[in-house]
């Protein structure tokens, strides 16, 4: 059935077949008698207010037959009696049946054209607490949570502004998961929002099982090739509010707190919000650092090992880096298996008991690690170079950032082992190329304003200048 007949039996055995009343234990019904007219609702149970339908329940059922007898359209009804905020009709049967999944309750009322169709739903939800992989030690300590209207809600209280745009839309033709593109519409660039529309009308999936990465992976420009993240995600609304401020899209999806906000420069990815929390210095300082460490974790390991492969080079104030002891296995097998072995840590530690991380954490970093080196299996410099760049990884906040500067070191590693220093020229031209040829969504160089270079921009990247974020001047 397409549209609501004239029957209203006929429409309620619809209904009821197709939402599943019997069938499904979770979709709710219920008859009533409102003027003497046959009346039937449906709510899915965890979804509908209570407290709210009980009592507007009691109000129909007090209406006199006079004060019915006369309407003949839903709207009618709705205008006069139904008292949400949000309410709309609608004769369309599928796009009912899809508002009712999503939580909305339906009433069919006999002699009356149309259903009902009331925002009276509470999705179950967590507090909006901060998110665990973005905390600040200053600022706001709140976060999104797996539910698209308080989301919304926490970035409309930050930008009180008519300008801000909260544009829906439903993805997936099973799962109908609602996403969000939020945006000055006096600020934001207009070719790039109209590209996004078009690339969010043609996702033709059954569902986002994934949530914002199924949407990511859509509208990402095709270089699977190219490990460097596309998009920066947060759960911190503080951070997404001034990205939109900046003329950014941010867009939000049901069922995920992480929010995806585009375009994103390499310089984008670095930024964190404890930089804007401090006074200019410390957050300049603090950036410098998170770009110098970064820059350690992708050169530490394959300068050292090209290094200590031609000893005779290094000078004497350097000496002390290289291998007092050769062991058994050759430095760069190594670093190679410590590489694997950091991951398979990780792994080892996120599938732990909470109760057991802190003790595993200890047995995997001291006492393997001892073992190792005692055993002459791995010699003490390698592990120690590898437990700086593991550690220092953590100092930037983007994990896909991270995981790309490994894959790139990894081949600086093979590289510089076979080819010595050739290898490592080789190698660093490749991560440069790679870097260059990366493109944002709107088509812009991954790496401005450094290339294009733009030097007042660059400057407000590199140092925290001003109060706030930077304006983006674009490319």
């Amino acid at each position: 059935m397409e549209q609501l007949t004239n029957s209203y039996k006929e429409n309620v055995d619809w209904f009821n077949e197709t939402l599943g009343v019997g069938r499904s234990s979770d979709i709710v019904s219920r008859d009533y008698i409102i003027g003497n007219r046959r009346a039937r609702l449906w709510v899915i149970d965890g979804y509908g207010m209570d407290g709210t339908l009980e009592r507007m329940g009691a109000f129909w059922l007090q209406l006199m037959p006079e004060q019915v007898k006369d309407l003949t359209q839903m709207q009618e009804f709705a205008d006069r009696f139904i008292t949400f905020s949000e309410t709309n009709v609608s004769f369309d049967a599928s796009e009912i049946v899809t508002s009712v999944l999503l939580g909305k309750s339906l009433l069919l009322m006999e002699g009356l054209a149309g259903g009902a169709l009331m925002d009276a739903k509470e999705y179950p939800a967590r507090s909006v607490g901060e998110p665990p992989d973005g905390k600040v030690l200053r600022g706001s300590h709140d976060g999104f949570v797996e539910a698209v209207v308080p989301n919304m809600a926490l970035l409309r209280r930050r930008i009180r502004d008519p300008h801000l745009t909260m544009e829906g839309h439903q993805l997936g033709s099973r799962s109908h998961t609602d996403a969000v593109l939020c945006y000055l519409d006096d600020k934001v660039d207009q070719k790039l929002l109209a590209e996004l529309r078009e690339k969010l009308k043609r996702i033709d999936v059954n569902s986002l099982t994934m949530a914002q990465e199924s949407v990511a992976e859509a509208i990402r420009p095709k270089q699977w090739y190219n490990p460097f993240p596309k998009f920066k995600f947060t759960e911190r609304p503080d951070a997404a509010a001034a990205q939109i401020l900046e003329g950014d899209v941010v867009v939000l999806v049901d069922n995920s707190p992480a929010a995806i906000i585009l375009p994103t420069t390499l310089f984008d990815v670095m930024e964190e919000a404890n930089d804007y929390y401090f006074p200019p210095i410390t957050g300049s300082y603090l950036r410098l650092v998170r770009f110098f460490t970064t820059f350690l974790t992708t050169f530490l390991t394959p300068v050292w090992l090209l290094l200590i492969q031609e000893p005779e080079r290094v000078p004497g104030w350097l000496e002390f880096i290289l291998m007092e002891e050769p062991a058994q296995v050759p430095p760069l097998l190594q670093l190679l298996i410590l590489e694997l072995a950091i991951d398979g840590l990780k792994l080892a530690a996120l599938n732990t008991p909470n109760i057991l991380t802190t003790s595993f954490s200890m047995i995997g970093a001291i006492i393997l690690g001892d073992f190792a080196v005692q055993s002459g299996w791995f010699s003490a410099e390698v592990m120690l170079y590898m437990a700086v760049v593991a550690i220092a990884n953590y100092n930037q906040p983007n994990l896909e950032l991270g995981y790309a500067l490994k894959f790139m070191r990894l081949i600086l590693l093979v590289a510089t082992g076979l080819l010595g220093l050739w290898g490592f020229v080789g190698g660093a031209a490749l991560l440069f190329l790679v870097l260059v040829s990366n493109r944002t969504i709107s088509g812009q160089c991954y790496l401005y304003p450094l290339v294009p270079f733009n030097g007042g921009e660059l400057k407000k990247k590199l140092l925290r200048i001003g109060s706030g974020p930077p304006e983006r001047k674009g490319a």
